[in-house]
């Protein structure tokens, strides 16, 4: 995030399911940096009693799969566009229509996420950890490139799998498991980071 506004310093930052993370206050960009955190309205709502304002910083209360919230965001200048433990909690549809939207939104720029594959949902979806909080699981990803058609300017240029990964031990006990098993081919997809530019 750093090394992209040091090397776009006007530019757009938009952050997606954010949660109440402070990223925005630790990355500490310069005003040339347009900032959108995006959550749903209860979570912004909470945010903006812990967080104080902060120069071309907004937040905006939504969920992604709404649609209009991306209209509050200017689409004139190059995006960095994170999704952190966000994407596999959208349906895959509401998952594809947000990548056209977010690409078709900006003259360019990164797009960053995490990306379980589909058997990893599946596993996920029974493993306790997960049941116990309430979420559904829903979009899967088995081949990067396979977000080109929802958009086609796409292009992965970094991937990393979920064992070199702060936080890893964190992760519910059947995707470590899975991870774990990153030698073979077919498995060795289970949970990723993704970089993409477009």
């Amino acid at each position: 995030m750093g090394e992209w506004i040091a090397r776009t310093p006007e530019s757009t930052v938009l952050h997606l399911g954010c949660g109440m993370d402070s990223r925005v206050y630790r990355v500490d960009p310069p005003a040339s940096v347009r900032w959108f955190d995006v959550d749903y309205p209860e979570v912004v709502d909470l945010r903006r009693q812990v967080y104080p304002d902060r120069p071309a910083y907004r937040m905006i209360g939504a969920s992604l799969l709404e649609r209009g919230w991306l209209d509050e965001v200017p689409g004139d200048l190059p995006a960095m566009i994170l999704a952190e433990g966000v994407m596999m909690y959208l349906p895959p549809d509401g998952a594809e229509a947000l990548l056209a939207s977010l690409v078709g939104h900006f003259p360019g720029g990164r797009l960053a996420f995490d990306a379980l594959s589909k058997l990893a949902v599946r596993m996920a979806g029974v493993d306790k950890t997960v049941g116990a909080t309430g979420a559904t699981l829903g979009w899967g990803l088995d081949d990067p490139d396979h977000v080109k058609k929802s958009g086609p300017r796409l292009e992965l240029i970094a991937e990393l799998s979920t064992p070199k990964t702060a936080g890893h031990e964190r992760l519910p006990l059947a995707i470590r498991a899975a991870a774990a098993m990153e030698p073979f081919p077919k498995l060795r997809r289970m949970n990723r980071l993704l970089l993409y530019r477009f």
